[in-house]
């Protein structure tokens, strides 16, 4: 075949070929290469001659069977993407395999689809597992659908039988929200309605058909969006020191980029300006795009890691501790509520836990049913709560950070969709009150700014002891001071929640929030809690952002617990306190903290005037800019 018109210029469209084995989907794709011209030259004829070596029949299949198993196996194992073009367009298939324990492959396939061919054999029907299939597409947003119902040559090409097999897959296609599909009779062994023979009386063998070709189906359909007029979408994936500068990395999912923008970094507040985008081996870049990777450089030396999405500030991701997903479970262990999994989305890793399974979809008959477990290819709805908060996109909003992984000891057990949460559409409604105090004629008035001095460390280490005559050094100082304490918050704000991870990580998110108010009202907070966990203190600083400074109160687990002010070190000896931290349950010390106060070998009075240095270095050297920005607005 020759093509004599100019193709558009625009990116290949994938298209997932989905069946159930020995549908003839691996047939179609061949036959479709050959009659579309896009084989290497001699292909055909070297696949031929080796059938004739092997003393058996040229099968189209073999085109794609690279692997030796697959050739003696008789199915497709792994997802394969092959090239090929038309009149119109160039295209990269992708082709999923149709067996039932090759599905997680198909998912994989399928979530970078543009279109889809579902194969169906005419003499078997619609099956399980083309229901299967096709309800994934729906699940995965891939909503133009070629049904292409092959070996119409073994029904004798009866239109009766296609009649039958469309009506019955149409109705299911309808049922579950793909209404842009195109029913089309082939024979894939013998290429009729593949790439020709369709709608132009040429088809001896099926005249009663006026359609189109598969081929002639595809022109038709479009490209999703482009990502590049999406929303900024750009995981940080690692960051470099070189060259006495810190280099952000990771790849553009979707949006632009360029020198100057101001970046979000999510979950979080923080914000900060491109300052440069690096350049190794070309030249000097001032902007980039989805698809492209980038190394930058911020004006501001913020804190950010692997696993912040960033995004423009005017259209960032969501954040929460608990996500509402569609999930495929592909383990054969059952899912159950209460199990810990990983979450991988985007580049960011999380510990969740499956909080509800809310319903179990039947994808023969769309019933759903409440269950506690999830069985292996099962499709549920469930909640999954996270200690760490969670940015996050629904997925049909921004595919690249609406999907995600799940994975148990270091295993790929599902995957799923981000749908939208309850309680965060009502947040969505949600309008913030702007203060008619700002920033700058707090710190005017006060004579310095708000800031957070997040002290950590052992039970026994003199948090509290430190903080409170910090607090009085600095109040008769002439400063705004309060101390959060984590006795004080825990008999109110906090005397709901336990000791668990999961309710540590809840009582470091309510305080850290609380801080985060007293730190924009103008307040030094200074809070002397045990935050034991690195992810949760991180997770502190992500709320409060730029003022937020990590104090590690040092002192060994030998000195705590011969000072054991409250007994609670004796208590939890004896096996009277479950998970007390140091003891039963584990403390994670600070990697980079703004400051270490070693109080084991430090009176009180020197580590008071160790932090009072500290803070004039961390807050007042803003002062004078603050106050001339407030000057210059009044």
């Amino acid at each position: 075949m020759t093509n004599t018109v100019p193709r558009a210029a625009e990116t290949p469209l994938p298209v997932v070929f989905v069946g159930h084995v020995d549908h003839g989907k691996s047939t179609l794709i061949g036959r479709l290469l050959h009659d579309t011209d896009s084989l290497p030259d001699g292909k055909f004829e070297e696949l031929e001659a080796q059938s004739e070596r092997r003393g058996g029949e040229f099968e189209w299949s073999f085109v794609l069977d690279a692997l030796q198993i697959e050739r003696d196996q008789g199915i497709t194992v792994d997802t394969t993407r092959i090239w090929f073009k038309t009149a119109k367009r160039d295209y990269v298939i992708i082709d999923a395999p149709g067996h039932k324990a090759f599905l997680k492959n198909m998912v994989t396939g399928a979530a970078s689809a543009d279109a889809a061919v579902l194969v169906i054999d005419a003499a078997l029907g619609v099956s399980e597992q083309t229901r299967r299939h096709a309800y994934l597409l729906s699940l995965l947003g891939v909503s133009q659908v070629v049904v292409a119902v092959n070996k119409m040559d073994l029904v004798g090409y009866s239109e009766e039988r296609f009649q039958e097999v469309s009506a019955e897959i149409r109705a299911y296609l309808q049922s579950i929200g793909i209404q842009d599909q195109t029913i089309i009779p082939i024979s894939a062994r013998h290429g009729e309605n593949v790439a020709g023979n369709a709608g132009d009386g040429g088809n001896t063998a099926m005249p009663w058909w006026v359609g189109k070709s598969v081929v002639a189906t595809l022109n038709d359909f479009s490209h999703r969006p482009a990502p590049v007029d999406q929303p900024l979408r750009l995981p940080i994936q690692d960051i470099y020191h070189s060259g006495g500068k810190r280099i952000l990395v990771g790849r553009i999912e979707s949006g632009r980029l360029k020198i100057g923008d101001r970046l979000l970094f999510s979950p979080g507040t923080q914000t900060a300006r491109v300052r440069s985008l690096e350049s190794w081996k070309s030249g000097p870049r001032v902007a980039a795009a989805a698809g492209q990777s980038v190394a930058f450089t911020l004006d501001e030396d913020i804190f950010a890691e692997r696993g912040h999405i960033v995004s423009s500030p005017g259209s960032a991701p969501t954040e929460a501790n608990s996500l509402k997903v569609r999930v495929f479970w592909l383990d054969e262990t059952p899912l159950a509520v209460g199990d810990r999994l990983t979450l991988r989305l985007a580049s960011s890793i999380h510990t969740v836990t499956v909080g509800t399974i809310d319903q179990v979809i039947d994808v023969h008959s769309l019933q759903s049913s409440k269950s506690d477990f999830v069985e292996c290819n099962g499709v549920a709805e469930l909640v999954l709560r996270s200690r760490s908060k969670i940015a996050y996109d629904s997925y049909g909003a921004v595919r690249s950070t609406g999907r995600a992984v799940l994975e148990r000891d270091n295993r790929l057990v599902g995957g799923c969709i981000v749908q939208e949460r309850a309680e965060v559409a009502v947040r969505h409604n949600l309008t913030s009150v702007a203060q008619t105090v700002s920033v700058d004629e707090r710190a005017l008035a006060n004579g310095h700014r708000g800031g957070v001095l997040w002290m950590t460390g052992l039970s026994g280490s003199g948090k509290s002891t430190v903080a409170m005559a910090l607090q009085r050094r600095l109040f008769e100082r002439g400063r705004q001071v309060y101390v959060l304490d984590g006795d004080n918050v825990r008999q109110g704000l906090n005397r709901d929640l336990g000791f668990s991870p999961d309710a540590r990580a809840e009582n470091i998110r309510r305080i850290a929030e609380v801080a985060k108010l007293f730190a924009d009202a103008g307040f030094v907070v200074i809070t002397a809690f045990i935050s034991p966990y690195r992810e949760d203190r991180n997770s502190a600083r992500a709320i409060i952002g730029e003022g937020f400074q990590e104090i590690y109160v040092k002192a060994d687990l030998g000195t705590c617990e011969q000072r054991d002010p409250k007994g609670l070190y004796k208590r939890a000896r004896a096996g009277e306190i479950p998970e007390f931290t140091g003891i039963s349950a584990p403390y994670e010390e600070p990697l980079s903290p703004e400051a270490v106060i070693d109080t084991a070998n430090r009176s009180v009075d020197g580590a008071v005037g160790l932090l009072i240095n500290h803070i004039d270095r961390a807050f007042e050297a803003k002062r004078e800019g603050a106050l001339a920005t407030a000057g210059a607005a009044g």
